[in-house]
């Protein structure tokens, strides 16, 4: 599973290009925590690229590479044509406009002492030399947030207040780049749909391209254009929302989405040998990373590593042994994707 390769990647401009991403992190005097392996991906603008796996299988490590908070140890990274790597420190401050990240933990990536107005104004203040108090306000409108509240600090406000402060801050500099490093994580379900709705209607409204990381593939699946799974810091399948979800061909996004509401019925089952962890990055398993816990695994998929190989039309797969979606899947009309969509809508 885990595969590598560049096929998939699209000839046209596009607002990010990943090549062959390496990200290594030292975890003792002779150790090394193997956290990105090869990857590869493009963003086109106004699109979303959702990025879910489990825990420990790079996608944050991914995202801090391209923000350039952790340095990568090979590959490429460009941002509207702009190679990243190599940029001085005065051409990469510049660049760091175009893309802005929003953290995972709402009250903890924004400063206790600070008012809202200070807050979201940092970035105008930085690049514009002064704070317009109308341009702040506007800002807030158009996260949801009353204006009235610009005298708070981070601690009189909710878990999504305190979120929509942080993607005001982030669009203040209007980026064409948002990474959205698992955003809604730690808000309530109900607060999870607003963040989601109001993050769709900025993308559309402004044209914002975004890279959204999360582990929930329920909402992955709601607020995504395109999606690439990811396991031990390799891809293992990349496609289109709906071919993805109707569709999936990995033993491993086959298990993921057992998890999924109506998967049973469906004919979507776990793949994964019971009771088998998932192998340690320090130590990744040879040929398909996958098959220390894959039901379908061969002595192929011990030994070479699979490339990623397009199996339906913008659809690909890392896999020695890709499922056919006709034979395992008991109602391939049925939607996951407008069940989710329905289910996040009745919350708001």
């Amino acid at each position: 599973m885990a595969g590598s390769g560049q096929d998939h990647l699209r000839p046209e401009p596009t607002v990010l290009r990943v090549e062959r991403l390496e990200v290594q992190h030292r975890v003792g005097p002779r150790k090394v925590l193997r956290a990105v392996s090869d990857l590869s991906f493009d963003i086109a603008r106004g699109e979303t690229l959702g990025v879910v796996g489990e825990s420990g299988c790079g996608k944050s490590s991914a995202a801090m590479a391209i923000m350039q908070l952790a340095e990568q140890t090979g590959g490429s990274i460009s941002i509207e044509g702009r190679d990243l790597p190599g940029l001085s420190a005065a051409n990469l401050r510049r660049a760091r406009q175009q893309m802005q990240i929003v953290f995972q933990s709402p009250q903890a990536s924004l400063n206790p002492r600070r008012r809202v107005r200070d807050l979201i104004g940092e970035g105008l203040r930085i690049w514009e030399g002064k704070v317009d108090p109308d341009r702040v306000n506007e800002l807030m409108l158009a996260v949801g947030l009353d204006p009235e509240m610009a005298d708070r600090r981070p601690g009189e406000l909710s878990g999504g207040q305190c979120q929509r402060v942080s993607i005001a801050r982030a669009l203040a500099v209007q980026p064409t780049l948002l990474v959205c490093d698992e955003p809604v994580s730690a808000l309530d379900v109900s607060v999870q749909a607003q963040v989601l709705n109001l993050l769709k209607d900025l993308r559309d409204e402004l044209g914002l391209s975004m890279l959204f990381i999360s582990h929930d593939l329920g909402v992955v699946n709601y607020i995504s254009d395109r999606v690439l799974v990811l396991y031990l810091g390799k891809s293992c399948e990349i496609a289109g929302t709906r071919s993805l979800f109707n569709r999936p061909r990995h033993p491993y996004t086959h298990t993921l989405m057992a998890a999924l509401p109506g998967a049973k019925e469906r004919g979507l089952k776990s793949h994964a040998q019971v009771g088998v962890e998932m192998p340690s990055p320090i130590d990744p398993p040879s040929g398909c990373r996958f098959h220390t816990r894959c039901l379908l695994a061969t002595e192929r998929c011990r030994t070479e590593e699979p490339a990623l190989a397009e199996v339906e039309a913008d659809h690909w797969v890392a896999c020695h042994h890709p499922i056919d979606p006709d034979l395992a899947l008991t109602d391939p009309e049925v939607t996951l994707t407008d069940t989710n969509r329905q289910e996040e809508e009745q919350c708001v």
